[in-house]
């Protein structure tokens, strides 16, 4: 897997931005304004697709 270095950047007073490369966008299928659940599992962030609750 190749490594993407990017620079996290301030959104507004409280968030913080970080690009997705396209190759990684393209691979995963990820849509514009798609939900995405944005988890830390100890120093890891995990982006997985958002599935309703039935």
């Amino acid at each position: 897997m190749e490594k993407y270095i990017r620079k996290a950047t301030r959104v507004g007073k409280r968030s913080i931005a970080v690009v997705i490369p396209a190759e990684i966008v393209t691979k995963l299928k990820i849509r514009e304004k798609q939900k995405l659940v944005v988890t830390a599992k100890g120093k890891t962030i995990v982006i997985n697709d958002w599935k309703p609750e039935r």
